[in-house]
C-alpha cells in the first residue's frame, strides 16, 4: 500500500513540475521566458481617475485618448494626452464649449485602484501668440476653413479658425531626441514637442504647406504622404509609436481615407499605417491594414485607436468599434506586407478594391492575431484610446469625452500579456 502511495504521490510530483517548467523562446535573439501556469491575458488591475480637475462651466478634465511610458520612469507612471477639449454637436455644429482649452499632455500614476495627476503639461507655440487663446499656449479649435468643421462657440456663434490648433489622439516617445511624437487629427499630422509641451514642428501631408502661410509660429513640413490629406474629417492620424532604437515611427489613420472620394468609406476595410524614417522624416512605406467584419458594426466604424511598437516590424494595434461589440488588441508584422505608399492598381486606389481584388494584384497585408478581447473581461468603455506597453504589462486608458453628453469614467486596466505573446510564437 505504501508502495503505491508513493507511487502516485511520484506520479503527481513529476506532473506539478511539467506545469511549472518555464520555457525560454527567442525573439530577434533575445531570449524571453513563458509560464505555462499564467493566465495569458490576465487582468491585473483597475484604475479610476476619481477626482478630476474642474475646467469650468461644469466640466471636467478629461477625454484621455493616448497613453506611453517613458524607459526610466517607474512603471505606474505614464504619460496620456487629451483630445481637442469639450465639443459636441448641437443643431449641426460643432460647438466648444471651452475654446480657450489647450490640449494637455499629463503625467500621471497609478497607485492601487486610483490614477493620480502629477503634472499637466498645456502643448505651446516656440514663438508668438495663438488666435485663440491670446497665450503662447494653443487651443484645440479647427484648423483651416473649408477643410475642418466650422467652429462655435457653446451659443452658437461662429469663432475664427486657429491654424495652431490640434485635435490630437496618439502619443510616443522618442528617446533617441527625448521628445514626443503627437498624432492628430485636422491635417492630419505628427508633431514633435519637447516634454515641457513645446510644439518643435509640424508633419503634414504633402502639397498642404500653403495652407499655412500666414502662420509662421510652428515650422511646417509637408513630407506625409498627399493621399492622408482625404481623411474623412474627424478620423485622422489616430495611432503613433515609435520602436525602441528611435529609428522609426508609425502612424495609423483611424479609418478609411474617402479615396478617391467618400463614395468608399462606408464600405472599404483598408486602413492605411505608415512607416516613417525619423532620422529623414520621410516615410519609408505604407502598409494596408484589413479591419474585420463584424456583425451589427458598420464597416466604417471599426478603428484603429492606438499603436506601440514591440520591434521594428511588430506593432500592436488597438482595434475597436464605436460601440462595445469589438474591442481587441492585434499583433501584426509588416516585414512581408506590400508597400502600397502612392500605388494603384489597375486605375484603383486600395480603398476601392475588394479584398479579393487586392489579393489578387498581390497585395500582403500584414501577418494579424488577436492576443487580447477586452469584452472577455467585461470591458464597459466605446472608446479604448490609449496603449502602452511596460514590460509583460499592457496598459489602456479609455477616452470619456469630457463626459459632455455621457458619464463614463476614466480608467486604466493592466493586463499580464507575456512576451511570447506580443511577440508571436505562441
Amino acid at each position: 500500500m505504501q508502495k503505491h502511495a508513493r507511487t502516485i504521490l511520484a506520479i503527481l510530483a513529476s506532473l506539478v513540475i511539467a506545469v511549472t517548467v518555464v520555457t525560454p523562446f527567442h525573439v530577434h535573439g533575445q531570449a524571453y521566458v513563458a509560464n505555462a501556469r499564467v493566465a495569458d491575458p490576465e487582468l491585473l488591475n483597475i484604475a479610476t481617475l476619481t477626482n478630476p480637475p474642474p475646467l469650468g462651466s461644469g466640466i471636467n478634465l478629461g477625454g484621455f485618448s493616448a497613453l506611453t511610458h517613458l524607459p526610466f520612469d517607474p512603471e505606474n507612471v505614464f504619460y496620456t494626452l487629451t483630445d481637442r477639449g469639450p465639443n459636441q454637436t448641437v443643431a449641426g455644429q460643432a460647438r466648444f464649449p471651452l475654446p480657450k482649452f489647450t490640449p494637455t499632455i499629463l503625467r500621471i500614476e497609478v497607485v492601487g485602484n486610483t490614477i493620480n495627476i502629477l503634472q499637466q503639461i498645456p502643448l505651446k507655440l516656440p514663438q508668438g501668440t495663438d488666435p485663440i487663446t491670446g497665450t503662447q499656449f494653443i487651443s484645440g479649435v479647427s484648423n483651416i476653413a473649408g477643410l475642418d468643421e466650422a467652429p462655435f462657440d457653446p451659443n452658437g456663434n461662429p469663432l475664427p479658425n486657429d491654424p495652431y490648433g490640434l485635435d490630437t489622439e496618439g502619443i510616443a516617445y522618442d528617446s533617441r531626441t527625448n521628445t514626443f511624437w503627437l498624432s492628430e487629427e485636422y491635417r492630419p499630422s505628427l508633431v514633435e514637442v519637447t516634454l515641457d509641451g513645446t510644439i518643435l514642428r509640424r508633419l503634414i501631408p504633402q502639397g498642404q504647406a500653403s495652407l499655412f502661410a500666414g502662420a509662421t509660429n510652428v515650422p511646417i513640413l509637408d513630407v506625409l504622404p498627399a493621399e492622408l490629406a482625404k481623411r474623412v474629417q474627424n478620423r485622422g492620424l489616430e495611432g503613433v509609436a515609435v520602436t525602441r532604437n528611435g529609428k522609426f515611427l508609425y502612424a495609423a489613420i483611424q479609418s478609411s481615407l474617402a479615396n478617391p472620394n467618400s463614395s468608399v468609406v462606408s464600405t472599404s476595410r483598408v486602413l492605411r499605417i505608415v512607416k516613417m524614417d525619423l532620422t529623414t522624416l520621410q516615410p519609408l512605406s505604407e502598409f494596408a491594414y484589413l479591419t474585420p467584419v463584424v456583425p451589427g458594426v458598420n464597416q466604417n466604424n471599426i478603428f484603429i485607436s492606438d499603436l506601440a511598437a514591440v520591434s521594428d516590424d511588430v506593432l500592436l494595434v488597438d482595434e475597436r468599434d464605436n460601440q462595445v461589440k469589438h474591442k481587441n488588441i492585434v499583433r501584426i508584422d509588416v516585414e512581408e506586407a506590400t508597400d502600397i505608399l502612392g500605388q494603384t492598381y489597375q486605375g484603383k486606389t486600395p480603398e476601392q478594391m475588394t479584398v479579393q481584388e487586392l489579393e489578387q494584384a498581390g497585395v500582403v497585408f500584414p501577418a494579424r492575431t488577436v492576443i487580447l478581447d477586452l469584452l472577455e473581461f467585461g470591458y464597459p468603455f466605446a472608446k479604448v484610446e490609449g496603449m502602452t506597453v511596460v514590460g509583460n504589462k499592457l496598459n489602456l486608458v479609455n477616452d470619456n469625452d469630457f463626459q459632455v453628453g455621457g458619464t463614463d469614467v476614466t480608467q486604466l486596466w493592466t493586463f499580464q500579456v507575456s512576451r511570447r505573446r506580443q511577440f508571436g510564437g505562441e
